[in-house]
């Protein structure tokens, strides 16, 4: 396991992040506290210190399964990320979720009973509610920073124009700015290529996908009958062509590499050359974390690449490509010009 700095931070965290959304059988398709610590365990051993978490994952299992490892092992090691904003489906009280700085510091209180710990190390706006003023959440997250309450904030499922805006203020206030963004990504889901992924780059925040395998999907499991329990209902799984051809072709670039259709899947998203990418790694086993892991070993080459970027593009739209190698504005000089903002 190599480490990255996790974009404009001097945190250091391994190349894969461990996702804990599996850990617990609450919501029906997780894992036992057993097989939750074999992969924390396995994880740890392998030299990874990144794992992500959230208030609501598992209705709370996740971070209280979490807690009790890490309390077993050496804490300071360990770069632990959770998430406000969630709360239960069928909760009554109005201020139970949502991005206010009332739910954001009641979250933050229940995630370090559940985690036992002092401080977490980094904290994440899960979702963005539409609702809560920008200069409300940064000044929240900025006062949990001065308490020593959380080391660094980062932000999920939130729109670009919101997140630059946010980061902006924070910039101009002297306030703790968001150093990582989460976001779903895939060779099935590339939406976020539109707006997320430059305004990352442009921001240096780190990029942390999730849902690398869509499901599964990717590993082609679904190309054939199979009884093994999934979050996807496979009767209304009603896999496009352009999805099945994605899938065919990852399959196929998996024998031709002598690896898995999983770390193809997940090579690809690493491999990503317009941000910087920390996968996260989502697993009810640990046999199926031990080969998603796999993956750092091996890089595809630049033609498998191609080919898997190829077959799975999507139209990026407006303003893209027409403001490239525009002559209107960069007349005769364009390939004249060394742009390192590219």
């Amino acid at each position: 396991m190599r480490y990255k700095l996790l974009g404009k931070s001097g945190l250091r965290v391994s190349e894969l992040c461990l996702g804990t959304m599996t850990f617990g059988e609450t919501w029906g398709w997780g894992a036992s506290k057993e097989e939750s610590k074999k992969q924390f365990d396995y994880f740890a051993e392998q030299g990874g210190n990144f794992i992500d978490t959230s208030v609501n994952y598992t209705d709370g299992t996740s971070e209280e399964f979490l807690g009790d490892f890490i309390s077993q092992a050496d804490r300071e090691y360990f770069v632990v990320a959770t998430k406000y904003t969630l709360t239960k489906p069928d909760s009554t009280d109005p201020n139970s979720g949502g991005n206010s700085r009332k739910n954001m510091m009641k979250s933050v209180e229940r995630s370090l009973r559940r985690l036992q710990t002092e401080y977490l190390d980094i904290l994440y706006l899960h979702m963005w509610d539409y609702m809560t003023p920008v200069e409300e959440v940064m000044r929240g997250l900025d006062d949990l920073v001065t308490a020593g309450k959380i080391n660094y904030v980062a932000i999920s499922d939130t729109p670009a124009y919101i997140v630059a805006e946010a980061n902006m203020m924070a910039e101009l206030r002297g306030w703790s700015r968001f150093i990582g963004l989460q976001v779903p990504y895939s060779l099935l889901r590339r939406d976020i290529e539109r707006e997320l992924i430059p305004m990352a780059h442009h921001w240096d925040m780190a990029v942390l996908p999730w849902g690398l395998l869509r499901a599964g999907v990717l590993t082609g499991k679904f190309l054939q009958p199979s009884d093994e329990p999934t979050r996807i209902n496979r009767d209304e799984l009603n896999l496009s062509e352009r999805a099945l051809n994605i899938v065919k072709e990852v399959v196929k670039v998996a024998e031709e590499t002598g690896h898995s259709p999983a770390q193809v899947a997940i090579n690809w998203v690493r491999q990503q050359p317009k941000a910087q990418m920390i996968p996260i790694l989502g697993a009810r086993t640990v046999e199926h974390l031990k080969d998603n892991m796999e993956a750092v070993d091996w890089q595809l080459s630049d033609e498998h690449w191609q080919r898997l970027d190829e077959v799975s593009a999507i139209d990026l739209g407006f303003p893209h490509g027409f403001l490239d190698a525009n002559q209107y504005i960069f007349g005769a000089t364009h390939d004249k010009i060394d742009n390192h903002r590219r």
